[in-house]
């Protein structure tokens, strides 16, 4: 049985899993470490992990009896450029908003 591949939008659209990668992103850590962040089950964090993973947004390495997960942030490239072209809608409504607001304290 395949795995189901998740895409990184569907991955980040968590707040868990947005804060897991947060966590990960300071430092390698083992599932019991992450789930003491959490006020949910090792299985929840474990399903949260496994979404992660399957989005290749983490990968995990097993050490002696614990598995170590850490932050693969090459696949956020991607939600990177898409943000990107919406970039130039915000800087121009930025700039009519400057815009109006000087334009009404002179008056």
């Amino acid at each position: 049985m395949s795995a189901v591949k998740h895409d990184v939008f569907q991955a980040i659209a968590d707040p868990t899993r947005r804060e897991v990668l947060r966590l990960l992103s300071e430092k390698e850590m083992p599932i019991s470490a992450l789930t003491s962040h959490f006020p949910m089950s090792r299985t929840a964090i474990a399903k949260h992990l496994a979404i992660l993973t399957e989005a290749e947004l983490v990968s995990g390495e097993k050490i002696g009896r614990e598995k170590i997960y850490r932050l693969q942030p090459e696949p956020l490239a991607e939600l990177k450029d898409w943000l990107a072209y919406y970039e130039q809608f915000w800087s121009n409504k930025l700039t009519k908003l400057k815009y109006v607001l000087e334009n009404n304290n002179e008056e």
